[in-house]
């Protein structure tokens, strides 16, 4: 049995840094310096002396953090409710666009886990500027190809969400002109 010392984060969870996977410990242990034992199958988390959990040892692909919901707190509960399906639904009520974005912020990362929070602020946009304007910053940003929260919000605060796609000027043809050598001088 191997050992380790790791302190709780602020979601609940230690770091074990042999698979570099978190595991859940009750969430009134928060900021504790407790005691890892593992072993090939098992992983049991010590506070002084006493056990506070108990999880199989994961080594599969995807999951980085391995939860039991007895341990999270009330607040931190809906966290463990999010899940790739519950923003694809959210995003289709809104619009066929953001349902598209939202699934595009989704598949951008090796494990979904990593952009639920990005998707949970576009997808608090709507009670804050409405359906439509975060269909069109999500048009905005899918015709820039970034998908972040990040470009959302600066699209819904340089209000770039009212601009109608025909009022962008077009890029300008250059001209013929002598003196300008062009693309097949140089092959």
């Amino acid at each position: 049995m191997t050992t380790q010392l790791a302190t709780v984060n602020k979601y609940g969870h230690v770091l074990l840094s042999a698979d570099k996977r978190y595991y859940s410990v009750p969430f009134k242990l928060i900021g504790k310096r407790l005691k890892l034992k593992y072993t090939s199958a098992k992983i049991e988390v010590y506070d002084d002396n006493e056990v506070v959990a108990v999880h199989d040892r994961f080594f599969g692909k995807g999951l980085k953090y391995i939860t039991t919901q007895d341990h999270l707190a009330t607040h931190h509960k809906y966290l463990a409710e999010w899940n790739p399906q519950k923003f694809m639904t959210t995003a289709s009520s809104i619009g066929v666009e953001v349902a598209k974005y939202i699934a595009k912020i989704l598949s951008r990362e090796l494990y979904p886990e990593q952009s639920y929070k990005s998707c949970s602020g576009v997808l608090n946009f709507a009670k804050r500027v409405g359906h439509t304007r975060l269909i069109n910053a999500c048009k905005r940003a899918d015709s820039y190809g970034i998908y972040n929260y990040g470009i959302i919000d600066q699209i819904l605060r340089s209000k770039a969400d009212a601009i109608a796609f025909e009022d962008e000027t077009p890029a300008i043809e250059m001209p013929d002109h002598e003196n300008i050598r062009g693309q097949d001088y140089y092959e």
